[in-house]
C-alpha cells in the first residue's frame, strides 16, 4: 500500500499527541480535574471523522462529566487541530469513554479471587 494509504493513521497519531497536550493543561474545564488518558485515536480514511477514546479514572458520574466537558470543548479542539496540524478542514471529533482499563482490573480481580479459592484445596 502506498504511503498515501496510511496517511490517516499518521494523522491519527499526531492528533493523539495533540489531544494529550490539550488534556494535560490547555483545557481549563473544572470537570476535567480527574485523571484522563487519551488511549486511542481512530481517523476515517477521508479525514472527516475522528474517534478519540478517553480513559477516565473516577466514578461513573466523573467519567460522564469528563466526556461531556470534552464534547463541550470540541470546537476549540477542532480549531487547534487545524492550526497545529495544518489540516484543510476540521474533522468532526467524537469523544468516547474507554472502559478497557476497568474491564482489565475487573478480570484481574476475578482471577485473584479464583486463585484464592483454589489455594486451600490444593494444600489440603
Amino acid at each position: 500500500m502506498t504511503t498515501q494509504g496510511h496517511r490517516h493513521e499518521r494523522i491519527g497519531e499526531e492528533i493523539q499527541h495533540e489531544l494529550v497536550a490539550m488534556v494535560a493543561g490547555e483545557l481549563k474545564d473544572p470537570r476535567l480535574v480527574v485523571a484522563l488518558a487519551v488511549t486511542e485515536v481512530h481517523v476515517s480514511p477521508d479525514l472527516k471523522q475522528v474517534c478519540a477514546y478517553i480513559g477516565v479514572h473516577g466514578t461513573a458520574e466523573e467519567q460522564a462529566e469528563a466526556i461531556r466537558a470534552l464534547q463541550h470543548a470540541a470546537g476549540y479542539v477542532r480549531h487547534e487541530l487545524v492550526e497545529r496540524l495544518r489540516l484543510r478542514r476540521p474533522p468532526e471529533i467524537h469523544f468516547i469513554l474507554d472502559r478497557s482499563q476497568q474491564y482489565t482490573e475487573r478480570v484481574e480481580q476475578l482471577l485473584k479471587e479464583l486463585k484464592k479459592k483454589d489455594e486451600p484445596a490444593a494444600t489440603g
